[in-house]
C-alpha cells in the first residue's frame, strides 16, 4: 500500500469496517482493509490489537466518500 496516495478513514471493529467497505463499494470505491494482528500471526509473530481493522481509500476518492463515511459511522454510532 502506498501511504502517499492513501488516507486512513477508519480504525475499529472488523464488523463495522466491513459495513463501511460495503457502502464504499456501492459508490465504486474499493477500500483497503488492513488487519495487522491477523497479518502478523500469519507471518509468525504477534503485533496489533485483536478485532481492530484499519480502512484506507485513495486520497483522490475522499471528497466523494466523505458523506457516506460520516453517515455510516453516525448510523452505527461509531466515533471517528
Amino acid at each position: 500500500m502506498n501511504e502517499e496516495h492513501t488516507v486512513r478513514i477508519y480504525t475499529g471493529p472488523a464488523m463495522i469496517a466491513k459495513g463501511l467497505a460495503a457502502r464504499l463499494n456501492e459508490l465504486g470505491i474499493v477500500p483497503i482493509e488492513r488487519n495487522d494482528l491477523e497479518s502478523s500471526i500469519q507471518g509468525g509473530f504477534t503485533t496489533g490489537v485483536p478485532g481492530q481493522v484499519r480502512v484506507f481509500i485513495r486520497k483522490d476518492e475522499l471528497v466523494r466518500a466523505q458523506d457516506v463515511i460520516d453517515t455510516y459511522l453516525k448510523e452505527v454510532e461509531e466515533e471517528r
